[in-house]
């Protein structure tokens, strides 16, 4: 599945949409370089998930994690300093197997086998085109994309 969005409010239209549609339990794996869009994308699933804070990137601090509505929570890793997870590696396992949780994991090479088999991979790459442009390829979509996908190839 492949989503063109044209800008950064498309991307957080989209990830809203998917946000809204979460009951607790979807892992994303977003891959993309620096400044690609993964953060971006979290924010609107943030959105759709009616999280009041601000959802940042957790570059620096390895991992945010915000509560959402319906008592879900969003955790939110970031592993790009890391070349090895270490400890960490035991608490992403533990947000992935909850079912009260949306796990998004960005540079997840050094815990992929920590991550399941159901994980949704979006790909995030820019167009040569426009600045803000990107495709994002998505991989074992979840209901919740699929149901997004449907929305937005109809209203965009």
């Amino acid at each position: 599945m492949n989503i063109e969005v044209k800008n950064i409010e498309q991307t957080l239209a989209f990830a809203r949409q998917v946000g809204s549609r979460l009951g607790g339990g979807e892992v994303f794996e977003l891959v993309g370089d620096v400044g690609a869009g993964k953060t971006t994308f979290a924010k609107g699933l943030g959105n759709g998930l009616e999280i009041t804070d601000d959802v940042q990137s957790p570059s620096f601090t390895l991992s945010r994690v915000y509560d959402a509505r319906d008592g879900l929570k969003l955790h939110h890793y970031d592993f790009y300093r890391l070349g090895d997870a270490g400890i960490l590696a035991y608490e992403l396992a533990e947000s992935v197997s909850d079912y009260h949780v949306i796990t998004v994991v960005e540079w997840a090479a050094t815990v992929a086998d920590v991550l399941p088999l159901n994980t949704c991979v979006l790909t995030f790459s820019a167009d040569a085109s426009s600045e803000n442009k990107r495709i994002i390829v998505i991989d074992n979509p979840n209901k919740a994309i699929e149901e997004a996908y449907a929305v937005w190839s109809k209203n965009r």
